[in-house]
């Protein structure tokens, strides 16, 4: 019988995408295949503080029996965990947004020299930061929507200097966002300064910079990348929110949005948003998954809007559901990226530390 991969899953995190994250963890456990791979959980709090779980023998069918609680007494990171995790597991970081999805928890993998599902540090930190990632776009010259950004510093010097620098340069309507975040918290869409100033507010209960986009009249599409240094892309889907916009009630708490799969648009349309999100899937040295987001307007014209290299991903993620209706199952493509982040370990373990 062939020897059982070891998995070692985290999730939970520091992060206003905790929530998020555990739900996450509980599909990849419910779609793994348990005769191939042993598994093993580990619980980050929303404090920080890591608790690793007893290997699972079972499923879990709900998120409550994937929360282990410790002395709080331990440090952040238990030296236990540390010294159990081997050279011949992979880890796969479950964590959406800030100190998990961020490079942080990457860089610590790459210090223990494991293999890691997903994106590497220097990905994983423009990816999130919106204002990095659409700097670097600028420089691969990738059509993106017009944007400012500001710190919570520049915010509390010059507030009305601020809104007359949007309003001219980016005008109504327009997106105010965390820079870095995703799960569409903390994202308000404003038509007017009424309406601005509690948005710029709000953005900055959750990061010490925030980003502000011109809003552009399009569809949103969007296109799944899978792999390492040679990629594929899935079929493009369109989400047709029922509210203003996409924002988080629409994705997690209610079935308001329409996700149309394969999107309708023509094959030039397609072919020109494959190409834009492999050019800012390598871009930002991407490798394992990224989804790009895309909007596209009456004319045709196609904009990049973001890459999410930890993109939602229960079942009936996007993410996941482009790829199902390409042809990969979820657990299929679950199986896929731990394989491809054995590729990535032992393609690094070949270079040289020394002359």
């Amino acid at each position: 019988m062939e020897k059982k991969q070891t998995l070692r899953l985290l999730y939970g995190g520091k992060s206003a995408e905790h929530d998020v994250s555990l739900r996450t963890a509980l599909s990849v456990i419910q779609a793994l295949n348990f005769e191939k791979f042993d598994v093993y959980p580990v619980f980050i709090s929303k404090e920080g503080k890591w608790h690793p779980g007893p290997k699972l023998t079972e499923k879990a069918s709900t998120v409550e029996e994937l929360i282990f609680t410790s002395d709080e007494r331990e440090s952040f990171i238990p030296a236990e965990l540390v010294a159990s995790i081997s050279k011949d597991e992979v880890v796969f970081p479950l964590l959406h947004g800030p100190n998990g999805e961020d490079g942080t928890v990457q860089g610590f993998l790459e210090l223990l020299n494991v293999a890691y599902v997903g994106n590497g540090v220097a990905a994983s930190a423009v990816g999130m930061d919106k204002v990095l990632m659409k700097q670097i776009f600028a420089q691969n010259g990738l059509k993106q929507p017009n944007y400012l950004f500001y710190t919570k510093n520049d915010w509390e010097k010059e507030k009305q200097s601020i809104c007359k620098q949007i309003e001219h340069q980016l005008g109504y309507p327009c997106f105010v966002k965390p820079a870095n975040l995703g799960s569409s918290v903390g994202i308000s869409k404003c038509t007017s300064q009424d309406e601005l100033v509690p948005a710029i507010e709000l953005a900055f209960q959750y990061d010490r910079k925030i980003i502000i986009e011109e809003g552009i009249k399009g569809r949103e599409i969007e296109i799944a990348v899978l792999g390492n240094d040679e990629v594929q892309c899935s079929v493009a889907g369109e989400i047709v929110p029922k509210a203003d916009f996409y924002d988080y009630e629409a994705k997690y708490e209610d079935d308001s949005t329409d996700l149309i799969i394969p999107a309708q648009i023509s094959n030039e349309v397609y072919e020109k948003m494959k190409q834009m999100a492999i050019q800012a899937f390598r871009a930002v040295d991407g490798s394992g998954l990224v989804r790009a987001d895309f909007f596209v307007t009456e004319d045709d014209e196609v904009y990049i809007n973001e890459i999410n290299t930890m993109p939602g991903f229960t079942p009936v993620s996007m993410y996941p559901l482009l790829w199902k209706q390409s042809g990969l199952e979820y657990s299929a493509l679950i199986e896929k990226l731990i394989e491809l982040a054995l590729q990535r370990y032992e393609e690094k373990q070949k270079i040289k530390h020394t002359k």
